[in-house]
C-alpha cells in the first residue's frame, strides 16, 4: 500500500518559488520506486490537470504551462518526490496533488493535496 502525503504549499508572490514534497508515509508495503509519479493541480470548478511527471526510470515531462519553471525530482531511497516551482504566476494558484501510477498515466494512489496561492 501507498499513502501519499504532500507538504510545502502556501502563499507566494508572483515571481517567487515554492518546493512541494510528497512522501509515502507507510513504512511497509510498496515503495515509490515501483511507481511512475506525477503532480497534478486543480482549481475550483475545473478538472484536475497533470502538470509534471517522472517515470520509474527518471524521465521527466511537463505541461507547456510550467515547462522551464517547474522541476520534478525523486528520491526513491527516501520514498519522496518533489516539485520545485520557480517564477510562480497567479495562474499557478491551485490545489496540488501528487499521485503514484502503476501504469502511465492512470493514478493508483492520490495524496490529499496542498494549496498553493500566488499573489500579484
Amino acid at each position: 500500500q501507498v499513502r501519499l502525503v504532500e507538504s510545502g504549499g502556501g502563499l507566494a508572490q508572483s515571481g517567487g518559488s515554492l518546493r512541494l514534497s510528497c512522501v509515502n508515509s507507510l513504512t511497509s508495503g510498496h515503495i515509490l520506486s515501483q511507481y511512475h509519479m506525477g503532480w497534478y493541480r486543480q482549481n475550483p470548478q475545473k478538472r484536475r490537470d497533470l502538470v509534471a511527471t517522472i517515470t520509474r526510470d527518471g524521465v521527466e515531462d511537463y505541461d507547456d504551462s510550467v515547462k522551464g519553471r517547474f522541476t520534478v525530482s525523486r528520491d526513491d531511497a527516501g520514498n519522496k518526490v518533489w516539485l520545485q516551482m520557480n517564477d510562480l504566476k497567479p495562474e499557478d494558484t491551485a490545489v496540488y496533488y501528487c499521485a503514484a501510477h502503476a501504469q502511465p498515466w492512470r493514478p493508483s494512489y492520490w495524496g490529499q493535496g496542498t494549496q498553493v496561492t500566488v499573489s500579484l
